[in-house]
């Protein structure tokens, strides 16, 4: 580490943080310290650090804006890229053309601000774009896969190309990014349609209002634990067998939406994590149903 180390700093790549606590990094403000951060300035920066990182064999991953992700308690000995200066956005009509580092929800308020209708079920997803493709984000019987034209990559053996919304494999919560894990989203070429902007905004306010209602958005979480099984709410299935307000350290089912699990009071990943698997495995016991996760784990193994 010490010589990648001394070589990424002669190379200019982008902004570098050694030894960096991952709480400030997630949402839910939990997670070990990371041996470095690096923040590329552009494409051509990017590709360099990833043949650095190739060449001293240095474990590395894409952090977005943490909010779907659970980091483990130890230490994380390798690489975290973060694409905050993959920033541009630009619309042209009823098109957006966005950087993978953009916020999400910032995007959509620029959408709705100029009457484009398609990402108001994004205004409330606290995630990067490039995140969000990858994922599939979405709510309210809308995703990214409904508004994607098409998205820039830079590929596994670092060349960039394009796939369109039929490449990228779009399903609920999944994406050809998830199966491709050395892929890594640059760009993404949007689609919308015009509407009214009062409109707009208005279903935006409405849905505000009721996620403040029915969430728990005072507490660090990273929104729902579970994928919903075909057909059924796994926050139904959660509090129907009694685990609101389940407590495992810092961690609770929260009393507010079943479906998610806050850090209530300085909890450490482990106890989400362990809180988490928990209530996966009562689900199962009881129904039969074995509830998917939603939050990838990340240092684990």
């Amino acid at each position: 580490m010490q010589e990648f180390l001394k070589e990424l700093e002669k190379a200019n790549i982008g902004k570098i943080q050694k030894d960096v606590f991952l709480s400030k990094y997630t949402t839910y403000k939990v997670g070990g310290i990371v041996d470095v951060i690096v923040y590329p300035k552009n494409t051509n920066c990017l590709i360099k650090l990833c043949r650095l990182i190739r060449k001293y064999h240095i474990k590395w991953q894409v952090l977005g804006n943490g909010s779907n992700l659970l980091f483990s308690d130890k230490r994380y000995n390798g690489v975290l890229i973060k694409l905050d200066e993959f920033n541009k956005m630009e619309f042209m009509k009823d098109k957006l053309v966005c950087g993978a580092g953009c916020s999400l929800m910032k995007v959509a308020r620029e959408a709705i601000k100029r009457g484009l209708a398609g990402l108001e079920f994004a205004t409330g997803i606290p995630g990067s774009i490039g995140g969000a493709v990858y994922m599939n984000a979405g709510a309210y019987k809308s995703d990214m896969g409904y508004i994607v034209q098409a998205v820039t990559v830079l590929t596994d053996d670092l060349k960039i190309i394009t796939l369109s919304n039929r490449e990228m494999d779009f399903h609920y919560r999944s994406s050809f990014l998830q199966k491709h894990k050395d892929y890594i989203c640059l760009e993404v070429r949007i689609k919308l349609t015009y509407g009214d902007r009062k409109e707009l905004e208005k279903v935006v306010k409405e849905r505000r209002l009721r996620r403040l209602e029915s969430q728990p958005l005072e507490y660090p979480s990273a929104g729902s634990v579970f994928r919903n099984p075909e057909g059924l709410f796994a926050g139904k299935l959660i509090e129907d067998i009694g685990l609101k307000g389940l407590t495992k350290g810092g961690a609770e089912v929260s009393e507010k939406h079943a479906n998610f699990i806050i850090n209530k009071h300085e909890a450490s990943a482990k106890d989400i994590h362990d809180l988490i698997l928990f209530v996966k495995d009562a689900v199962k016991e009881h129904y039969g149903i074995t509830l998917k996760i939603e939050q990838e784990f990340v240092n684990w193994e």
